[in-house]
């Protein structure tokens, strides 16, 4: 199982962003396995991206929503008092972005690596990061 950043599901999703053809690929094969996770964190982010006009998804969010987030392409982890616990674990250095922290602490506590670009979490070493 991957954990996905919301950045990576969106630009996977959408088809635009940075990933590479080998990584939409590989990231298109793990959805037809059923490998691919988000963070419930990840549905609200991409709530206020909208909310802020920054995504545009047709043909609403609601519907997009409902859409990308069917079994059959993603399993969304839900948040629980561990996660909170698990966040407050991270060092004191690490990203100060709440949605990152909470995403950050979902892949230490499923033991999934994280697909991400951040820079910030990658550095800081707090979790495995996917590569394809």
């Amino acid at each position: 199982m991957v954990l996905l950043d919301t950045h990576i599901w969106l630009w996977w999703l959408l088809g635009d962003g940075a990933l590479t053809p080998a990584e939409r690929n590989t990231l298109d094969k793990l959805a037809t396995e059923r490998r691919l996770a988000i963070s419930w964190v990840t549905v609200w982010e991409t709530e206020m991206l909208e909310r802020k006009g920054r995504v545009s998804l047709a043909p609403n969010f609601q519907s997009w929503i409902e859409q990308a987030t069917i079994p059959e392409i993603v399993t969304v982890l839900p948040v629980d008092i561990d996660l909170v616990f698990a966040q407050r674990k991270l060092p004191e250095y690490f990203h100060g972005d709440p949605a990152d922290r909470l995403i950050a602490a979902t892949s230490l506590l499923s033991g999934y690596p994280l697909a991400t670009y951040d820079r910030k979490i990658i550095e800081s070493g707090v979790c495995d990061i996917w590569s394809a």
